[in-house]
């Protein structure tokens, strides 16, 4: 991001205490960044009622500001801060993001990607183990739902049941 686009984003201010001074951009991830002032940075001593900030902070529709916040409450050892950052509110891949974790990825038999919500066909007959049938080839799975931390496995209706299906048996309708 630019500067320019970056300074306008936070308002010429810093997006944790809202000082005006001593600002720079920070990459939070390859993607992501945040304008800091030098003590938010880590430039200089700042009090522990400084960092009080960051409750407000937490609250930022900015996912690189997010992750950023959620890091600075991960090193805090006070019980605002880990109530703060327990209760920050990100969507699932920015939280991954925010823990180093890559994004997981779901792709069906032929390296499509599957979406949630999409329709997906079985292509091999499987057998539905404590279910008692056999989920024949072909069959359509509308609706389906991934499983967030698991690109193998994705969960969808079929007779009825819901289930736990292997993405290498399933391509994208």
């Amino acid at each position: 991001m630019r500067w320019d686009e970056l300074m306008d984003r936070a308002g010429g201010v810093c997006e944790f205490c809202g000082a005006s001074e001593g600002l720079k951009a920070v990459d939070v991830t390859d993607q992501d960044q945040a304008l800091l002032c030098s003590v938010c940075r880590g430039g200089g001593e700042a009090e522990a009622a400084h960092w009080r900030c960051l409750e407000g902070a937490a609250w930022s529709a900015e996912p690189g500001v997010q992750i950023a916040v959620w890091r600075k409450l991960g090193e805090i050892d006070a019980a605002w801060a880990v109530e703060t950052r327990a209760n920050m509110m990100m969507e699932p891949d920015v939280l991954a993001r925010a823990e180093g974790q890559a994004e997981v990825v779901h792709l069906d038999a032929h390296g499509m990607p599957l979406a949630h919500g999409d329709t997906v066909v079985l292509v091999k007959d499987l057998v539905v183990k404590g279910a008692g049938f056999t989920a024949k080839r072909g069959t359509a799975v509308r609706g389906i739902s991934l499983v967030l931390d698991n690109a193998a496995h994705i969960e969808g209706k079929v007779e009825g049941q819901r289930i736990v299906i292997l993405t290498e048996f399933v391509k994208r309708k």
